[in-house]
């Protein structure tokens, strides 16, 4: 790799780290490493989820940007930013993705100097390139001090950018993250990318929403389709779309999934849409299924029509049961995800959600961990607004990064820890198994009867494809 300097005779080197992306390749650094070695900088990337963190690299660098795409991301950041303005008192240091901005007074108390939301890739290499700021702002420079002093607002219009390919060079090899395991028992490696960024939709619970604020933006179909080639030669056999919802742009996206099976046609896929998207657009199910689409992710949340409104979801329980019975005849997997543990549950709604999951027979595609996932309110949740909401959470809590609440119930929020428990300790059991378990135990603490599950015995391996590593937050 040939060495850069900048005006000054300094080497200009910039390490790019993740912390944890739901265990997939880390797009975000790739598509912060083409920006910044298209300007010039000589770009290290490492995956701290997948890679030890060496110090040496920490200490050398003059910029260092953590992406924060979530809050277990974040929380797993800090020890690792405290080490690097520890070891590396020169360095810029900068975060980008959702969390960075949510969190921007606590990144900057320890050790930041930006933070970059959405659209990042503009304003990150333009950072990097300043001249004249190779001294971080916490050695007391004043005019990089003056630079940084930028404040995010959640109203702000954000640009519309041209991307650039992703450059994944130095990033793992996708055999170092998860797979998709099909039901005949195959393994297939999965590449990731982003054919659009935000959302138009404002559920008060998301963490896309203080950051975009309604605003959509696409990825260029050639750039999207160049990536997709890049991961499938280097052995990707399923590609995941990591966008918020998938047809906020459906033209769009039918456009790039079409042109995607059209080159591979063995190579399949998964989205995430939301209920409503799902009843909108109902006459494109079925081009989803031919274009070989695995499955397709919709975060349902709840099935309490009250928590719905409150979340600003945006469809209704029946509503919820029309998309089951639309994914089913059009062939496409429906794989829904829940906020299961809120303030608004009782154990005998809980006990609801259970057999109505059974009763849909949907136990095999929902992810034992999304029966246990407890509502998470960060800085600038939507949530806040809410009186409903306010009644239930406490002061700001820096250890964890939340508005912590509790239940009114005692017994729910037991429910959850032993809920959590049990998913913890069976991460690769069978999902009926216990799913089983879990509603057992749930129907035991409500003093309700539990319906009639399948008692048909455990099975070797799935009945629907999924990620083996399926956790959202």
């Amino acid at each position: 790799m040939s060495e850069e300097y900048n005006d000054y005779g300094v080497m200009r080197s910039v390490l790019l780290v993740s912390t944890y992306e739901l265990g997939r390749q880390p797009f975000a650094l790739a598509s912060a490493a083409a920006w910044l070695r298209a300007d010039g900088l000589t770009v290290t990337c490492v995956d701290a989820a997948r890679q030890k963190m060496a110090e040496d690299a920490l200490g050398a660098a003059d910029l260092i940007a953590f992406h924060l795409p979530m809050h277990t991301a974040t929380r797993l950041a800090a020890p690792i930013i405290a080490t690097a303005r520890r070891l590396n008192r020169s360095a810029r240091i900068c975060a980008f993705g959702l969390y960075a901005p949510l969190n921007a007074e606590w990144l900057r108390s320890i050790g930041v100097d930006e933070v970059f939301g959405g659209e990042f890739e503009e304003d990150l290499a333009e950072w990097a390139a300043l001249k004249g700021c190779a001294t971080s702002s916490h050695e007391g420079t004043a005019e990089v001090s003056a630079l940084v002093a930028k404040p995010f607002r959640a109203a702000s219009i954000l640009p519309r950018i041209h991307f650039l390919v992703p450059d994944r060079t130095g990033l793992p090899p996708l055999s170092k993250y998860a797979t998709l395991q099909m039901p005949s028992g195959e393994r297939r490696l999965v590449g990731y990318t982003e054919a659009s960024r935000g959302c138009r939709h404002l559920c008060r619970h998301c963490p896309v929403v203080p950051i975009y604020n309604g605003q959509f933006r696409i990825v260029q179909s050639d750039v999207v389709l160049a990536d997709i080639a890049g991961q499938i030669a280097a052995g990707a056999r399923h590609i995941t779309f990591g966008d918020p919802d998938f047809f906020n742009g459906p033209t769009h996206a039918i456009r790039i999934v079409e042109a995607l099976h059209a080159a591979h046609p063995d190579v399949t896929y998964d989205v995430t849409i939301k209920v409503e998207h799902l009843l909108k657009h109902r006459d494109l199910l079925p081009r989803l299924a031919s274009t070989g689409c695995a499955f397709v992710i919709s975060a349902v949340e709840s099935l309490d029509d009250r928590v719905l409104a409150l979340f600003d979801k945006g469809h209704t329980r029946e509503e919820f049961f029309e998309a089951v019975g639309l994914c089913r005849t059009a062939g496409v997997t429906l794989v829904p995800t829940f906020v299961a543990f809120h303030p608004w549950l009782s154990l005998e709604s809980y006990c609801d959600l259970l057999d109505t999951i059974a009763r849909l027979d949907l136990v095999d595609h929902v992810a034992p961990i999304q029966l246990a996932i407890r509502l998470l309110v960060p800085e600038g949740s939507r949530l806040l607004t809410l009186d409903d909401m306010r009644a239930h959470i406490g002061p700001f809590d820096p250890a964890t990064l939340t508005y912590r609440w509790a239940h009114p119930d005692p017994c729910v929020d037991a429910l959850q820890r032993d809920v959590t428990a049990l998913v913890g300790m069976r991460l690769t059991t069978d999902r009926r198994a216990l799913f089983d378990e879990i509603a057992a135990l749930a129907h035991s603490r409500a003093g309700v009867p539990a319906p009639a599950f399948d008692t048909r015995p455990a099975r070797a391996r799935a009945t629907v494809p999924y990620l083996n590593e399926p956790w959202y937050c």
